[in-house]
């Protein structure tokens, strides 16, 4: 096994027949357990829409119900006081899916909050707009999105980025739509398809596949998807006015100021001199790199002690501790951050994480007790007989969630629980397997509206209005959604 392939502590546990000592067996066979399944995927969508349960909570309790129902028994479901050394379903699939996760989203988030301290952000996008010029600033922009939206959040880039757009539809007088719908293709595209963004390694994680295939099924399957979004873009930006926001500009400002000022109390002195282009590409290109070549050295290579140093270095932990070793490098020491002010960014980037691994790590417990109540290999007899290809399934089903409750994270975990058995006994490649996960993630971000969080983000960073942001956001995650599925599709047909 690479040593780049994702592995569980400690997966779930193996596939049992529904227990008849369960609390709240309800019906026998494979009726019952799809009606379980129903049923639990209508309560999670309840808790969540109606009850506006923190999805965490809401994935927990649904996997208990959904475990007890199904005939799984209290001690399977959370072990034993006596029995210290036996692992649960519970334990099992949050520890087992947060193992491999926690690492990468905690280096990944804390390399991309000193891109972001440092500058590289403005001197892309500033070195992209003098490269293509005024007339081609909308492409710029989508680039810079595309590029500094690998390792960092969907937020946090339309914070440090917003700026940027404000100042390039300023300059022009054109709609600000023009020059934000771009940026925001590249942020959305990238925190879809790509590592080390929570939902495409979560699913990597849950679907056993090596983070390189997730790298190289993203670029193939994001990029044509980014093009088409850029190209909607470029249309609707021209027929949709819309001024820069006075208000949203000033305050970005004034956030400016407040976060210079917060860096030289901790110690990050300003540079009059601009961060360098190359080191900032280099820097976001290393893991992505390594990654791959660690990935695909085991098929190119025979075993010999040069392979097994490529896919050390390759390892995910590794390539991202080496990239962030780079960026405290080259970004912080060099150009005068003291050693506090690089510990003080990095733990002051993990503060949102939280939330997020514990998202993931219930949707482990929900795909753990699935498998483990036989309920997911009665989806997956299902599924079968319907007889729509699997990743045409995975698709559907995440855009539902997705559409339903608004989350991407929720709607990406909660379906790779779902189609689990439909891949692991399928035979299926890395490759197909990884083109399956680009379906679920190119799901969970269609048709953004009033539900999701991202939706009220562009509508106020931007000032555009309720409508308006349904004509041109929604949209935009529409074409990247569908363009992303259909690559997806396509070249799983060569895989």
């Amino acid at each position: 096994m690479p040593l780049s392939t994702p592995v569980l502590a400690a997966g779930p546990a193996p596939q049992t027949p529904p227990h008849t000592g369960g609390l709240l067996l309800l019906i026998d066979g494979t009726p019952g357990l799809l009606t379980i399944a129903a049923l639990g995927i209508l309560l999670l969508l309840f808790l969540i829409i109606k009850i506006r349960l923190q999805p965490f909570v809401a994935l927990l309790a649904v996997s208990i119900a959904v475990g007890l129902a199904a005939g799984l028994s209290v001690t399977e479901l959370f072990g034993t006081v006596q029995k210290s050394d036996a692992v649960s379903l519970i334990e099992s699939g949050m520890g087992g899916t947060l193992g491999h996760i926690a690492i990468i989203i905690g280096l990944g988030t804390m390399l991309g909050a000193v891109l972001e301290v440092s500058g590289g952000a403005e001197v892309l996008a500033g070195r992209l707009i003098r490269l293509f010029g005024e007339r081609r600033a909308p492409l710029a922009m989508g680039l810079t999105g595309l590029i500094f939206g690998i390792p960092v959040f969907f937020d946090v880039g339309i914070f440090v980025l917003a700026p940027l757009v404000y100042a390039a539809a300023k300059r022009s007088g054109k709609s600000i739509v023009l020059y934000a719908m771009p940026l925001l293709a590249g942020l959305s595209m990238t925190h879809a398809f790509l590592p080390p963004h929570p939902g495409p390694v979560a699913a990597a994680a849950l679907l056993h596949v090596d983070l390189g295939w997730i790298i190289l099924m993203g670029v193939v399957c994001g990029l044509p998807a980014v093009l088409a979004a850029w190209v909607w873009s470029a249309w609707i930006g021209r027929r949709i006015f819309v001024p820069v926001p006075q208000d949203m500009a000033e305050a970005a400002e004034e956030s400016r100021q407040a976060l210079v000022a917060e860096q030289r109390a901790a110690g990050v002195a300003p540079q009059e001199k601009p961060v360098p282009l190359g080191t900032v590409l280099a820097i976001i290109g290393t893991p992505l790199v390594l990654i791959l070549l660690a990935t695909f050295s085991s098929i190119v290579f025979d075993p010999s002690t040069g392979r097994s140093v490529v896919e050390f270095l390759g390892h995910p932990f590794v390539a991202l501790t080496l990239a962030l070793g780079l960026a405290y490098w080259l970004l912080g020491l060099r150009r005068g951050w003291s050693r506090q002010s690089l510990e003080t960014v990095s733990t002051a980037s993990l503060k949102p994480v939280g939330n997020i691994l514990l998202v993931v790590g219930a949707g482990g417990i929900f795909g753990a007790v699935l498998k483990g109540s036989g309920v997911a290999q009665a989806l997956s007899d299902t599924f079968h007989d319907v007889g729509l290809p699997v990743i045409v399934l995975a698709y559907l089903i995440s855009l539902v969630l997705r559409v339903a409750q608004g989350s991407a994270t929720v709607a990406i975990v909660t379906t790779a629980g779902i189609v689990w058995p439909l891949v692991e006994h399928g035979g299926h490649s890395q490759a197909f397997v990884a083109l399956v996960i680009m379906a679920i993630s190119a799901g969970s971000i269609f048709a953004s509206h009033v539900n999701d969080g991202g939706f009220w983000m562009v509508a106020k960073y931007f000032g555009i209005s309720e409508r308006d942001t349904l004509k041109t956001w929604t949209v935009l995650e529409s074409v990247l959604s569908v363009a992303g599925f259909v690559m997806a599709a396509v070249v799983s047909l060569f895989v």
